[in-house]
């Protein structure tokens, strides 16, 4: 993107790195390496928690850094420091031609082609607001909820915010960059009954400032939701344990197609052949009128890019078409050794970090079925509207999930809440058995993280409201 010269003035302005002497050394340093660049971040963040009626934490961090990288075959060489200056840089040149001793391949692949499209502004979002003002709010918020309902017990709130000015230069002398704010609101409150104690959180957020999410009309749907599911779950019941219809609800429900589903489909573990999708290009591998698409263009959400970390612009990728697996996500690497095109998905922490694979906004598209006639069709099942942690194993596709939200069905009709839902399965497993896809996609509202390698990056997930024909259940009664 056009960064109005941002990148420059703090990368080589603001610091002791020259730019036109900073292209010569990363020519030099990945002369005869199949691939590379240097990659320069900036990034400010910011953290506000307020809970049982006080401020409890704040923080405010700024961190600049370097990554330098050379890729041979299929080895990487890496360097990276949090001092900008020619001489570090000069180090960290030293340092990765090694992985290029008696190579005589060369540095002339194509860099990605240049994008000036945008999907988010370059607004940094923690000057857009005091900090008084946002303790204001948190304040507010937590006045907001305990007035309610005299059944609260806690709230805990949080803000955080970040922004991040990045810069690439590639072998070629290719240089882009783009500059990335990040937002988070979160609600989390508990209600007590008696001796019962439950809880039910919130959150939205997005590659915008706070605007949106200080609005009094927004947050306090926030408030209200994160209410109702601690309510809910004041009357749930044990849940019961054994095979059954799940109907899984829109939205961030789709963390489970993202954990038990996409992480297989990245390029890495399909060219180590240790994914459970590995070879299975243009066969079935799931039930007729599956789509599942990987898509970093969308406006302002919180999985969305501009470009990867590797300079390539980002894409809406379709992975599974009416079933059919027919893509991965690639980084530069892993699509150079699988012959195929990079997709976007050259993803890193921080410039501390190697770019892996990885995904942005991944989602099942609709269907054309009516939600209520899904849970009507269902005669006794569970409805499992939201999510809370999971655990997947990559090679099986082997899945374990918690539900923080769930029912029973019982009669075409939802039910008595469930408290202790687990959903254990197959990936690949369960989407040969989605037997009715909603008409009501949704993405989930700018929540997710995700971690690979022990690297957590933000994304997006999505999902129209879909029956699964048989997933088992643990609960807590037989």
């Amino acid at each position: 993107m056009f960064d109005d010269g941002i990148t420059d003035k703090l990368f080589f302005s603001n610091s002791r790195l020259d730019k036109t002497r900073t292209i010569n050394i990363v020519e030099n340093a990945l002369k005869n390496a199949d691939d590379g660049e240097l990659f320069l971040e900036y990034r400010h963040s910011e953290g506000l928690q307020f809970d049982d009626g006080r401020l409890k934490s704040a923080s405010y961090d700024t961190s600049q850094g370097f990554g330098l990288r050379a890729n041979v075959d299929e080895s990487s060489a890496y360097a990276h420091s949090s001092e900008l200056s020619e001489d570090t840089l000069k180090r960290a040149s030293d340092t990765v031609k090694a992985v290029k001793a008696g190579h005589s391949g060369s540095s002339s692949i194509e860099g990605p082609s240049p994008t000036n499209h945008a999907h988010y502004s370059n607004s940094n979002p923690l000057e857009g607001m005091t900090f008084e003002n946002k303790v204001s709010l948190l304040e507010e918020i937590d006045s907001y909820a305990r007035k309610l309902d005299h059944r609260v017990k806690q709230v805990i709130t949080s803000i955080t915010g970040e922004w991040q000015a990045i810069k690439i230069i590639r072998s070629s002398g290719q240089v882009c960059s783009d500059i990335r704010p990040l937002v988070r609101l979160n609600i989390s409150i508990m209600a007590a009954d008696g001796e019962r104690q439950e809880t039910g959180s919130h959150g939205v957020g997005g590659r915008s400032d706070y605007t949106n999410f200080i609005d009094p009309t927004n947050w306090q749907a926030q408030v209200t939701e994160a209410l109702r599911q601690a309510i809910v779950n004041l009357d749930s019941i044990p849940a019961p344990a054994g095979e059954f219809p799940v109907v899984l609800g829109p939205g961030w429900p789709g963390i489970l197609l993202h954990e038990a589903i996409g992480h297989g489909l990245e390029g890495d573990f399909n060219r180590k052949k240790t994914s459970a999708f590995a070879g299975l290009l243009g066969q079935r591998v799931a039930a007729e009128g599956v789509t599942v698409v990987d898509d970093g263009t969308i406006p302002e959400k919180r999985g969305s890019l501009t470009m990867d970390d590797e300079g390539t612009p980002t894409t809406s990728t379709t992975l599974i078409e009416n079933g059919i697996l027919c893509g991965y996500l690639h980084d530069r690497l892993n699509a150079r050794l699988m012959n195929m095109e990079p997709t976007g998905n050259g993803r890193r922490e921080s410039y501390a970090h190697s770019p892996l694979p990885r995904m942005t906004n991944t989602f099942m598209l609709s269907g054309k079925n009516h939600p209520k006639e899904i849970i009507q069709n269902t005669n006794r099942g569970i409805y499992a509207k939201n999510f809370g942690g999971g655990q997947v194993d990559i090679t099986s596709g082997k899945f374990v999930f918690s539900a923080s939200e769930a029912y029973l069905i019982e009669n075409g009709r939802i039910t008595a809440p469930l408290k202790g839902v687990s959903l254990i399965g197959n990936g690949p497993d369960i989407l040969t058995k989605v037997t009715s896809i909603g008409n009501d996609f949704t993405l989930d509202p700018g929540v997710g993280t995700c971690g690979k390698a022990g690297q957590g990056v933000p994304v997006g997930v999505g999902l129209p409201t879909i029956l699964v024909d048989g997933i088992t259940v643990g609960g807590t009664q037989t």
